[in-house]
């Protein structure tokens, strides 16, 4: 939020430097991210304090040589005024008008030798005035627009500033602007600009007051609000309009207040320029008080057309009362707002209608049909109060972000749509020439119970390390309005209406300490017993298979939590649907993530579609929950799970091998037995059949007779589903274990055997078995035969072929004999090899190939 300390000022005595402001502000929780300064020391142009001034137009004549030229006299505190050649167009309908001292108008004069930026060149180009003749008259001096003294890129006519009228009936305003010719330009418009990060629990500081209010608490000046009164000349407002509500949790307040005979005119240019200093862009008096409103105060309003409100009202409701009505949406119901959008409405979006339709989005944008338009001269100002959830979940939903629904979807208190509504009427009638109606419409079916706590000071010293009386502790938080009286040893107070974030005595003691100053907080040591240390073993397992996979050369990846069930349903190609019930998100930050996921696979491979624009390899891997909603519980159960995915070149992009492999199952199933080697789990893999994998490719990964995964090369459709890209043909590996059932299987201690000391006997075994049997099974048989002597069993060759009888097939086996205590001899090689053909013989029907 752009915060000018002029506009600050005007509400607290200020007597820091910007410099001293920004650290105060930032200390107490309201972070200046940036200082922007307008004509003063340190800005980009710095306004010449001796040839820069505040003219006083006098007069208005035409040039004797040029109809595109005047001649205006301008008073800037000399002893003779200065005539200044100008073609200037918004004083062409002040020529011919004589003496213009009763118009009290004034203009930034720039003298010779002042340093501004060349209107008539693009972008900001500094320039150094001369005099010289303009059409047969010297000239050393100019009247400056906006763009020549680098206040915005407006060049279209000269800054002209009236006193007379041009100034709201406040003494504060007043002081500010200063109107006196010849006074240094920069203590009239000079100006630096806050830029603040309004974090979510400051958001009662999304207002130029609610600064003001802060940084009065913080240097313990008078907080002087703008006063809130209204002129009421016009007649009753009573009976004309009519106000109710259908959902007084979602708009808890609504006030109303009819002004009449209003003028689209300019706004003055003192409320022009603040607007721009805090980034909004002015258009018409009507408009630019109600965005000045919303800046000043805090609360946003809006202007309905009244008098088409009124026609309206004609259609339902002959001669009787406009009837505004908030409620929710009816199915199919839509809305066309200011920006010219047609919006489809959601369920839940808080409306503002008549019997005749919608008026607009509660809180978040008007409508378009009642739109305040150059004919225009009656409104009808509305200040609302809305439910911060609600309105944050609709401009989601609706695509709608504006100012007013940054504020309302952070909380807005219902007490302050009274003095926005009459701040905002009092300008109307002061600065548009309107006449606010007797009365005020105040529809208040929620107002929320005063916020009383009690705060213990032997709690709050404890809290805080800050050793403070409960004197001052009760005299900062009356510094920030709060209400406080002593109950015994304890302080009660009472929140004022402005905050909506205090809860609990722990919100008053960091009220305490943002005031007594973080930085001022001493260091104390823990008076308490700390807790005993004890370790994570489930986070421990989990880093350490991230790190078995990061040596094996995997990347670890992170994605979102947040899916829908139509991107899962890409894993199940022409498969059944999952049924399962997702946990689905109230307000989801975007409508394809409205669930909780429940597959981690998913998301990997989004990752892996995303990269595969860009990468011939990828290697991944992810750790996450998944979230499975029960039919009866309040929590879902959130389950860990693992991801792996391969696919692309086996190798890095070489010069020795520009060819290389793609990756395939054995690559895969390569990585998943040296990970649970390292964590020395055993798990067998088995042949399976899945809809996300490819037929045939496919096995599940089992410890013992627990299923903890499933692995294998994804099914064509899953690829195409999810968009992975790469070279035709090539697999896309991938495995999905759940880690929260493999976590607690990994042992804490395990036994190492030392080094051999002995040489290995190694030897080969071909074995003809039935087709049918897997491999594993039989490695599994000999590594049982083969007792203590047999260190090692690897399947090097499969063969079914013609030189077999039907129905069986060759297995080849390296095994590897070893002693620990002596060298083996052929003797005890040949014994233990007979050993095992005669037990596999038995238990296999294994015979040895010929």
């Amino acid at each position: 939020m752009r915060v000018p300390l002029s506009w600050l000022r005007e509400y607290v005595d200020i007597d820091l430097s910007i410099e001293e402001v920004a650290q105060l502000l930032t200390n107490a929780g309201l972070e200046v991210e940036s200082i922007s300064r307008t004509g003063l020391p340190g800005a980009a142009l710095e306004w010449d304090r001796e040839r820069v001034v505040l003219g006083r137009v006098l007069r208005v004549e035409p040039h004797p040589d040029a109809d595109r030229l005047v001649l205006a006299t301008v008073d800037y505190g000399a002893a003779e005024p200065k005539v200044v050649v100008t073609g200037a167009t918004n004083l062409f309908p002040y020529l011919g008008r004589g003496d213009l001292s009763g118009e009290q108008l004034y203009s930034p004069l720039a003298l010779e030798g002042a340093t501004l930026y060349d209107g008539h060149k693009d972008g900001f180009v500094k320039t150094r005035l001369k005099g010289r003749p303009l059409r047969g008259i010297y000239n050393d001096a100019m009247l400056c627009s906006e763009k020549e003294l680098g206040i915005s890129e407006e060049h279209e006519g000269i800054i002209l500033m009236s006193r007379r009228g041009d100034l709201p009936d406040h003494p504060g305003e007043l002081e500010v602007h200063r109107y006196e010719a010849g006074r240094p330009l920069q203590d009239v418009l000079g100006d630096a600009v806050l830029e603040i990060a309004i974090l979510p629990n400051m958001a009662r500081a999304t207002s130029i007051l609610g600064v003001a209010r802060e940084l009065a608490a913080l240097t313990g000046a008078a907080f002087r609000p703008p006063s809130y009164e209204v002129g009421m000349d016009g007649p009753p407002v009573d009976g004309r309009v009519v106000i109710s509500t259908d959902e007084p949790e979602l708009n808890p307040r609504f006030v109303a207040l009819l002004i009449e005979g209003v003028q689209q005119i300019p706004s003055p240019y003192w409320m022009q320029y603040r607007l721009r200093q805090a980034g909004q862009r002015p258009i018409n008096v009507v408009v630019d008080i109600s965005n000045y409103v919303m800046l000043e105060v805090g609360q946003p309003n809006h202007t309905f057309d009244y008098d088409v409100l009124r026609r309206r009202a004609d259609g339902y409701a002959p001669g009787g009362p406009i009837h505004i009505h908030t409620r929710l949406p009816q199915p199919g119901e839509t809305l066309t707002t200011l920006d010219g959008a047609t919006h489809k409405l959601e369920p839940y979006n808080i409306l503002v209608t008549d019997p005749a339709g919608n008026l607009s989005v509660g809180g978040i944008m008007g409508g378009l049909e009642s739109e305040i338009t150059a004919a225009t001269s009656n409104v009808l100002l509305e200040a609302a109060a809305w439910n911060f959830i609600n309105i944050r979940r609709s401009a989601n939903a609706l695509d709608l972000h504006t100012e007013a629904g940054y504020r309302f979807s952070r909380g807005v208190h219902p007490s302050l749509a009274l003095l926005g509504a009459r701040r905002a009427a009092e300008l109307l009638r002061q600065l548009a020439g309107g006449t606010v109606a007797q009365g005020i419409i105040d529809a208040y079916p929620k107002p929320p119970a005063p916020v009383v706590v009690d705060l213990d000071p032997v709690y709050a010293r404890k809290l805080s390390g800050l050793d403070l009386p409960a004197a001052e502790m009760a005299a900062m938080l009356e510094r920030l309005e709060f209400a406080v009286e002593m109950r015994g040893d304890r302080l009660r107070t009472t929140t004022p209406d402005h905050r909506m974030d205090v809860e609990g005595p722990h919100d008053l003691v960091e009220e305490i300490c943002r005031l007594y100053g973080y930085d001022r907080v001493p260091n104390t040591r823990l008076a308490d017993t700390l807790p005993p240390q004890r370790g994570n073993i489930t986070l421990e397992r989990e880093e350490r298979v991230r790190d078995v996979l990061v040596r094996l050369g995997l990347q670890e990846v992170w994605s979102y939590r947040l899916t829908s069930a139509a991107r899962e349903a890409r894993l199940l190609p022409g498969g059944p649907a999952d049924e399962r019930p997702y946990v689905t998100l109230s307000n989801p930050p975007a409508p394809d993530r409205n669930v909780m996921r429940h597959s981690i696979l998913a998301s990997a491979l989004e990752a892996t579609a995303a990269n595969s624009r860009h990468a011939a390899r990828m290697a991944l891997f992810e750790i996450g929950e998944v979230y499975l909603a029960g039919e009866d519980e309040l929590l879902p159960d959130e389950l860990t799970r693992l991801a792996l995915v391969l696919t692309g070149r086996r190798a890095a992009d070489s010069w020795a091998d520009g060819n290389a492999a793609t990756f395939d199952y054995l690559d895969l199933k390569g990585i998943l037995d040296a990970l649970f080697a390292d964590l020395h789990v055993a798990v067998s893999f088995e042949a399976a059949r899945h809809p996300t994998y490819r037929p045939g490719r496919t096995a599940r990964i089992l410890v013992g007779e627990r299923q903890i995964g499933v692995m294998g090369e994804l099914h064509p459709g899953v690829v195409k589903g999810f968009d992975v890209r790469g070279e035709r043909g090539q697999p896309v590996l991938a495995a999905d274990i759940d880690l929260a059932a493999l976590l607690p299987l990994i042992p804490d201690h395990y036994r190492y055997t030392p080094l051999p000391a002995y040489p290995p006997v190694r030897e080969d075994l071909a074995l003809v078995v039935d087709a049918g049997l897997p491999a594993a099974a039989v490695a599994a048989a000999l590594r049982a035969a083969g007792g203590a002597l047999l260190r090692d069993v690897a399947l090097f060759d499969v063969y079914e072929g013609s030189q077999l009888p039907p129905g069986k097939k060759s297995l080849a086996y390296h095994l590897t004999f070893q002693a620990p205590d002596r060298t083996l001899t052929d003797g005890d090689v040949s014994k233990q090899r007979g050993r095992l053909l005669k037990l596999l013989e038995q238990q296999l029907g294994a015979k040895l190939r010929e």
